[in-house]
């Protein structure tokens, strides 16, 4: 069944209103559709897709044109991991390619003037997966109804979208364009679109006003509260409308694959979303794979499973440690697996608590030297040979070559394994007494205990810390490990209590000028080498403690001038000062960068890259892969 339609297609490059003209191919009915369409349950393909439909490109090795059909089978480790279809899904408005660079999705293209002024221009006819029409009125929704509804947003606008505090100005253009307007650049706005936990500043609005206390009688919407067992109306349209909770099948979508299964569940299955905004160059509808199914597990039997064949797709759960076991189960399974980079700044880096309550400790983890010390006495190559073959590599807490930022000082500087220098530095901050065997004292007397705390998640950390542990012995510093359930740990970061802690270093070690150099500078609590700092920030200093360190205010400093920065060369110098200070502070000590993930894939899974980056944010992790354009090998897919 092939529908022609005449349309032209906007494919955006830039984001910058500079589009590519290409005109739309016959469109190709979906096999799977083809008696829904016959008994009028759902329209045609042509009337299915926007009148200006993405057009996906299959460029890179090994990426065609695909064929539908199949199901994909993925494992994950709860239940509520159904969000990561709205992850790896990855329909956003605006989102990432494979260069980090943003490019229109969802939208057919949009306009930024002086970093203020941002113009949205919606697909016509593009539709929710229920076949509702997706529209300027979703946003005002959004706007009018959740954002300036007292009861639902108490605290008005997110702090992404609120410049020196203050909001947009929102403006509805037409049906298909919005407009909002900051008085001063917001450089966060198109990047917390693109999110793998994206900023939604749109609604299904003709769902959720059923839920709304502005558009339903007061008597039904308090009968609904009731049966949903909810609080009130607002407890009740926030259930309802989590998009990235990805829980109620109810719930309209525009992601590829729409939830089916009503929770709870142990098998969750995702359909195809047949109103679908993007098409491949011969016209048939994303996705080409009718659907997924994720099986609810026991995280540590993942790897195993995955390794028995019970899955298609495969890298959450799995770790660098598997890598062996999967790898002779290749032609039992039916699989292969890969190799693919993280970004991750550290895989795993030791974060020193500036905001730590001991006042000793305190002094001492906030002097440049003692934190260079601890990271002179580091023998990375010999965690890198011992638990990563020799394949990772041996670097600060930074940007990784990939980035245009990388330069090789910010990865080597005071990472290099010196004991003597290690101890030079020590003995230089007056800790000179030890005691008989030869462990440093501290000025009060104790002992130079370091306990560091981890999640307890995983034994990778405690395996690295063990090799620390050893060499931070050679400058007379022991280290004692200490693991805690992942909220535990947190909170007594949060606290001061914990004097170190080991989790990732940078999420994002590729960014570009026009990401945000948040990361290195207190602004969130979350930072655990400054929690404190970091609250103070997020809470317009309401909580938390004033930054009272000058290279820590400094970089604060430099984020606030890369917040009001007009230009590209403006924001890059920014970023590289920003990395030097970083570079020579230490604040976090970064252990081992480049570690591989492996992904499993169905040996007739196609499209999936033999090479990629496997990142959360930028990535979303095989979202910028587009496993929409994944597709079974005809007739060998799974069903």
């Amino acid at each position: 069944m092939i529908f022609r339609v005449s349309v032209i297609a906007l494919l955006s490059l830039t984001g910058f209103a500079m589009n590519a003209v290409a005109e739309t191919p016959d469109l190709i009915e979906t096999p799977s559709l083809f008696d829904a369409v016959a008994a009028g349950d759902i329209p045609a393909v042509a009337q299915r897709v926007p009148e200006e439909p993405s057009i996906a490109a299959m460029n890179g090795p090994g990426r065609t044109i695909g064929l539908h059909g199949g199901t994909m089978r993925m494992l994950m480790g709860r239940a509520k991991d159904t969000r990561m279809m709205v992850v790896y899904g990855y329909a956003r408005l605006v989102g990432y390619g494979k260069d980090f660079n943003l490019k229109a999705d969802i939208l057919a293209g949009y306009e930024a003037e002086e970093g203020r002024i941002f113009t949205l221009r919606l697909r016509k006819g593009h539709r929710w997966s229920d076949g509702h029409p997706f529209t300027s009125e979703d946003f005002r929704y959004y706007w009018e109804d959740v954002v300036n509804n007292k009861e639902i947003s108490p605290g008005g606008a997110p702090r992404v979208m609120r410049v020196d505090g203050e909001p947009p100005e929102f403006e509805v253009i037409d049906e298909v364009t919005v407009r909002y307007t900051w008085a001063k650049p917001n450089p966060f706005f198109l990047p917390s679109l693109a999110a793998a936990n994206p900023l939604y500043i749109y609604r299904p609005a003709h769902y959720l006003k059923r839920f709304h206390a502005r558009y339903t009688e007061p008597g039904e919407l308090e009968k609904m509260v009731k049966e949903e067992k909810q609080r009130n109306w607002v407890a009740l349209n926030f259930r309802k409308g989590r998009q990235y909770k990805n829980n109620n099948p109810d719930l309209p979508t525009l992601q590829p694959w729409a939830l089916a299964t009503r929770p709870p569940s142990e098998r969750f299955v995702f359909k195809r979303n047949p109103y679908y905004h993007r098409i491949d160059a011969e016209g048939r509808q994303l996705p080409y794979i009718d659907q997924v199914v994720l099986n609810i597990a026991n995280s540590k039997l993942i790897p195993l499973k995955s390794g028995a064949g019970e899955a298609d797709l495969q890298a959450r759960g799995l770790q660098f440690n598997n890598y062996t076991f999967l790898k002779r189960g290749e032609k039992r399974g039916g699989y292969r697996v890969r190799l693919w980079k993280t970004a991750k700044g550290s895989q795993l880096a030791l974060h020193p608590n500036l905001n730590v309550t001991d006042p000793v400790w305190r002094g001492l983890v906030r002097k440049a030297d003692f934190r260079r010390a601890l990271s002179l006495a580091i023998d990375r190559h010999e965690i890198n040979t011992a638990i990563y073959f020799g394949l990772a590599t041996e670097a600060n807490n930074t940007v990784l070559p990939e980035s245009p930022l990388y330069k090789k000082t910010y990865a080597t500087k005071w990472a290099g394994f010196d004991v003597a220098r290690a101890n030079q530095l020590l003995d230089g901050l007056g800790l000179t007494r030890r005691d008989d065997r030869g462990v440093r004292l501290l000025p009060d007397g104790r002992t130079m205990d370091i306990i560091v705390e981890t999640s307890g998640e995983e034994t990778e950390q405690t395996d690295v810390l063990e090799l620390i542990r050893d060499s931070w012995l050679k400058v007379g510093i022991r280290l004692f490990t200490k693991p805690l359930q992942r909220e535990v740990l947190r909170n007594r970061v949060f606290a001061g209590t914990t004097l170190m802690s080991v989790w990732f270093g940078m999420e994002n070690g590729v960014p570009t000028p026009d990401m945000s150099p948040g990361e290195l500078a207190p602004t969130s609590q979350h930072q655990l080498q400054w929690p404190k700092w970091g609250q103070h920030f997020e809470t317009n200093g309401k909580s938390g403690e004033t930054v009272d360190l000058k290279e820590a205010n400094d970089l604060f400093r430099l984020y606030n001038e890369w917040r009001g920065a007009s230009t590209r060369r403006q924001k890059e110098d920014i970023w590289r000062r920003m990395l030097e200070i970083t570079s020579d502070q230490v604040f976090t000590i970064g252990v081992i960068s480049g570690v591989l993930q492996p992904v499993l894939v169905n040996e007739r899974l196609r499209n999936v890259p033999e090479e990629g980056i496997y990142n959360w944010d930028p990535g979303a992790h095989f979202g910028i892969h587009r496993p929409d354009t994944f597709w079974f090998a005809e007739g060998q897919g799974n069903k």
